[in-house]
C-alpha cells in the first residue's frame, strides 16, 4: 500500500465495496433511532434504504476512482427521498440533518477502517485530513442538489395545493342549494385528494331546526358521494340515513370539531363506515388504506361530516393533506350553511308573501280576473311584489299592483303592510291620486320608524278603479309602469279577431317614499270586454333585452292571446320568461264588464223635504220591476234616511241612484263635502238615529268623496229565497 493518501483511500474504498451493505445497515439503524417520525410515511420508509445504499456506493466509487469534485452527482434515489420529504411537508431542516447524519456515520466508519489498516500514524493523519476535506465538499455538493430537488418539489406541491384551493373556491358553492354544494365538495375531493369522498349532514341541519345534541347519537343523511376512476362499481348510497355509535371516531369528530386521520386495512373496515352488508363487502374489495374524517362546522355549529378515503394503491394521507381537506371542507361548510339560511329565509319570505297575496277574487267584482305570482329564481331572494282586487261601493272595483324595492323577509313584510294600507285607504273611497298621496305618507312614516342599519323603504304602485256603470277607468301611478289595455275586436275588424293593444299615456309620479311630489289621476273609457294587464317590472326587465323590446313582445302576445284569462297569464309568462325570472313577477289580467242599463236607476231630486215620499215611490216601483218586492220595506227606510240627510245637511243637486248587481246598492249624492257620521242619540234628542238605523238594516254603508261633493251609499245582500236575478254585467 503506497504512502500517498489518495492512493490509500482508493485501495480502502475498493476493499470496502463488498461490505457496503454492512456499512449501510449501521447508518440506517442510526437514522431510525434519530428520526422515528420520518419513517411513519410508507413511501419514505421504502425509498430511504435505496437512497442510503446508492449514497454509500457513490462515495466508495468516488474515493476509488479519485473523481473530480465537479463530477459529483446526487444519487437518483436520494433525489427521490428529498422529493418525498417535500411532498409530506417534512421541514427542509430535517432533510439536512439526515444528510449530516448519513455522511457523519459513513465518515466515522471510514476513519475506523483507516486506523485499522494504515501502517503508520503519518498515513493515518494524512488520510484523515484528505478524507475530511473531500467528505465535506462531497456533502455540500450532494446536499445542495437534494435541496434544489426538495424546493422544486415543495413549490410544485404548494402550487398544486393552491390550484386545488382555487378550484375548490370556484367549484364549491356555485348555487344556494345544500345538496348540490355538498356534491361539489365530494367531486373536488375525488378529483384531487381521495378515491372515495362522502358527505353526511345532520338531519337537524337539513330540516333547518335545532342543532347537534352531543348527549346522544344524532341522525345523519348521506347527501353526496363521489368516487375516482380507481373505484369502479361502488354503489351510490346517497339518501340513506344512519347514526354513528357513541364513542366512535365520527361521533368524536362531530362533537369536538377536530379532524382525524385513520389508517385502515382491507379486513379492518369500521362498521360505522358501511351503510349495509353489501356496501361493507364492496369497501373490503376496494382495499381501503387511509381515511380523513373532517367535520363540517360553520359559525360555531356542526352541520355534518366529510370522509376522504384512499385505497391501498395510493400513499396514506399526511398532515398537509389533512390540512388541505380541512380547508376545503371548511369553505364548503360555510357555503352549505349559507344555502341553509338562504333556503330558510326564502321559504319563510315566500310563505309570508303568499299568505298576504289575494287567493280568491270576490264574486261581486265588476271584472273577471286571473293572476300569477312568480318568485325570483336568483340569490336575491323573494321580493315585495303584490297585486290585489278590491271591491268598492257602487259596483266599482280597484285593481292594484305594487313592488317594494328590495328582497327577503323585510321586503315581504313591508309589502304586507303596504297592501293593508292600500285596502284601508280604498275602503274610504279615495280617488287614485289621493290614495297614492296618503300611501306615500305611510311609506315615509315607515322609513322614520325603521332602524338605521336597515335598507330604506321604497316602493312603486299602480292603483286603478273601474266603474262598470260608466265604463270608465281611473288610475294613477307612483313610479310604476302603465298597464296594457287590450280593446276587444269589433264586427268591422278582420277575421283574425285580434284586439288592439295600447299602453295609455298617464303621468307617472315618483316612487313612494320621496314625499312632497304630486300624483295625478288619468281617466279613460273602456269598451265592454276590454282587458287590463297590470304587471311588475320583473316581467319586462331583463339583462338580455331592454324594456322597449320586452313591451313590444308583450304587445304581440296580448294581440293574439286566447280568450281564457288563465291561458293568457300562462302564455305571457312562458313567452317573456322562458327561464326562472331574475326578479319577482306579479301579474294581474282583468276583463272588464259593463253594467246593463236595466240594472241602474237614477233620479234627480229637488232640495225639498216633500220629495222624500216621492223617492220612496220610485224605490218601490223599481224594486217591483226587478222582482225584489221583499226588500221594499227596508229599502224605503234606508232611502228615506239618506235623502232626508242630504236635504237637511247637503246642497243641491241631489241625486238618488239604485244599482242591482250581486247586491242592491242605494246611493244619494249631493254637492256638500261634509261627511255624516254615527253618533249616540240621547233619550230626548229628536235626531241622530238615522245613520244608526241605516247601519243596522244594511250589510255595508259609507261615504265617498268626489270633486262634485259626496255620495252616501248603503248595500243590501239579496236573500237566496228571492228569484234569481238575471246577470247585471254585459
Amino acid at each position: 500500500m503506497g504512502t500517498d493518501a489518495h492512493v490509500f483511500l482508493s485501495d480502502l474504498a475498493r476493499g470496502l465495496s463488498p461490505r457496503a451493505d454492512q456499512l449501510g445497515d449501521v447508518v440506517l439503524q442510526h437514522l431510525l433511532n434519530e428520526f422515528p417520525e420520518v419513517w411513519k410515511y410508507e413511501d419514505i420508509a421504502t425509498v430511504a434504504p435505496v437512497a442510503l445504499s446508492e449514497h454509500i456506493a457513490a462515495v466508495l466509487d468516488f474515493l476509488e476512482r479519485g473523481l473530480d469534485m465537479t463530477e459529483v452527482r446526487t444519487p437518483p434515489a436520494a433525489i427521490e427521498f428529498a422529493c418525498r420529504l417535500a411532498e409530506h411537508g417534512v421541514p427542509i431542516s430535517e432533510l439536512l440533518r439526515v444528510y449530516r447524519l448519513v455522511h457523519a456515520g459513513l465518515l466515522d466508519q471510514l476513519y475506523t477502517e483507516t486506523a485499522r489498516v494504515a501502517g503508520s500514524q503519518e498515513l493515518i493523519n494524512a488520510t484523515t485530513v484528505t478524507l475530511s476535506a473531500m467528505a465535506f465538499e462531497y456533502v455540500d455538493r450532494t446536499a445542495e442538489q437534494a435541496v434544489v430537488a426538495y424546493q422544486r418539489e415543495r413549490d410544485r406541491w404548494l402550487q398544486r395545493r393552491l390550484i386545488m384551493i382555487n378550484e375548490a373556491g370556484t367549484r364549491i358553492g356555485t348555487t344556494l342549494d345544500t345538496t348540490r354544494t355538498a356534491q361539489e365538495l365530494a367531486d373536488v375531493g375525488a378529483d384531487h385528494l381521495a378515491d372515495l369522498v362522502t358527505v353526511d349532514l345532520l338531519s337537524s341541519a337539513l330540516q333547518e331546526e335545532g342543532t347537534y345534541a352531543a348527549d346522544g347519537p344524532a341522525t345523519l343523511r348521506r347527501i353526496a358521494q363521489a368516487v375516482s376512476d380507481r373505484c369502479p362499481g361502488l354503489a351510490d348510497v346517497t339518501g340513506q340515513t344512519h347514526t354513528y355509535p357513541e364513542g366512535s371516531e365520527p361521533a368524536r369528530v362531530l362533537t369536538t370539531g377536530q379532524p382525524l386521520r385513520l389508517g385502515m386495512t382491507a379486513d379492518g373496515v369500521p362498521t360505522w363506515l358501511a351503510m349495509s352488508a353489501d356496501h361493507e363487502l364492496a369497501l373490503r374489495t376496494l382495499g381501503l388504506r387511509s381515511m380523513l374524517l373532517v367535520p363540517l362546522w360553520a359559525r360555531g355549529s356542526p352541520l355534518g361530516l366529510a370522509q376522504f378515503v384512499r385505497r391501498d394503491t395510493a400513499a396514506p394521507f399526511d398532515d398537509d393533506e389533512l390540512l388541505l381537506a380541512q380547508e376545503i371542507a371548511s369553505r364548503a361548510a360555510v357555503n352549505i350553511d349559507n344555502a341553509r339560511r338562504y333556503t330558510q329565509e326564502r321559504s319563510t319570505a315566500l310563505t309570508l308573501q303568499r299568505s298576504l297575496l289575494q287567493h280568491h277574487v270576490p264574486e261581486e267584482s265588476a271584472v273577471e280576473t286571473a293572476s300569477r305570482y312568480l318568485p325570483s329564481g336568483s340569490r336575491a331572494g323573494v321580493g315585495g311584489d303584490w297585486f290585489d282586487v278590491i271591491p268598492l261601493s257602487g259596483a266599482r272595483v280597484a285593481l292594484v299592483v305594487g313592488d317594494v324595492i328590495g328582497h327577503g323577509l323585510h321586503a315581504a313584510a313591508t309589502m304586507g303592510r303596504l297592501r293593508t294600507a292600500v285596502r284601508t285607504l280604498a275602503d274610504i273611497d279615495l280617488t287614485p291620486d289621493e290614495l297614492l298621496t296618503h300611501l306615500d305618507d305611510v311609506v315615509i312614516r315607515l322609513q322614520r320608524e325603521e332602524e338605521r342599519d336597515t335598507d330604506e323603504i321604497s316602493a312603486t304602485c299602480l292603483y286603478a278603479v273601474y266603474d262598470p256603470v260608466s265604463r270608465t277607468c281611473s288610475l294613477a301611478s307612483a313610479g310604476h309602469l302603465p298597464p296594457a289595455v287590450v280593446t276587444p275586436p269589433t264586427a268591422d275588424d278582420d277575421a283574425s279577431g285580434s284586439g288592439a293593444v295600447d299602453f295609455p299615456e298617464l303621468p307617472i309620479g315618483p316612487p313612494l317614499g320621496l314625499g312632497g311630489l304630486p300624483f295625478e289621476t288619468t281617466q279613460f273609457e273602456l269598451a265592454p270586454g276590454s282587458r287590463l294587464v297590470l304587471f311588475t317590472d320583473g316581467l319586462v326587465q331583463s339583462r338580455s333585452r331592454d324594456v322597449e323590446t320586452a313591451l313590444a313582445l308583450l304587445r304581440d302576445v296580448l294581440a293574439r292571446a286566447p280568450a281564457s284569462l288563465e291561458e293568457t297569464c300562462d302564455e305571457l309568462l312562458s313567452t317573456l320568461l322562458p327561464s326562472r325570472p331574475a326578479d319577482d313577477v306579479a301579474l294581474l289580467v282583468a276583463r272588464t264588464g259593463a253594467l246593463d242599463a236595466d240594472h241602474v236607476a237614477t233620479w234627480d231630486l229637488p232640495c225639498d223635504p216633500a220629495v222624500v215620499s216621492k223617492a220612496r215611490v220610485h224605490v218601490t216601483d223599481q224594486l217591483a220591476a226587478w222582482g225584489l218586492e221583499e226588500l221594499a220595506f227596508t229599502t224605503e227606510l234606508v232611502v228615506s234616511e239618506l235623502v232626508t240627510n242630504a236635504i237637511r245637511y247637503g246642497k243641491s243637486p241631489i241625486q238618488l241612484r239604485m244599482i242591482l248587481q250581486s247586491a242592491l246598492t242605494c246611493e244619494v249624492s249631493d254637492a256638500s263635502s261634509t261627511s255624516p257620521h254615527l253618533r249616540r242619540a240621547r233619550v230626548f234628542d229628536e235626531g241622530g238615529r238615522g245613520l244608526l238605523l241605516v247601519a243596522q238594516l244594511t250589510e255595508h254603508w259609507g261615504t265617498r268623496h268626489n270633486r262634485e261633493g259626496k255620495v252616501i251609499w248603503a248595500e243590501q245582500l239579496i236573500p237566496a229565497s228571492l228569484a234569481e236575478v238575471p246577470s247585471a254585467l254585459a
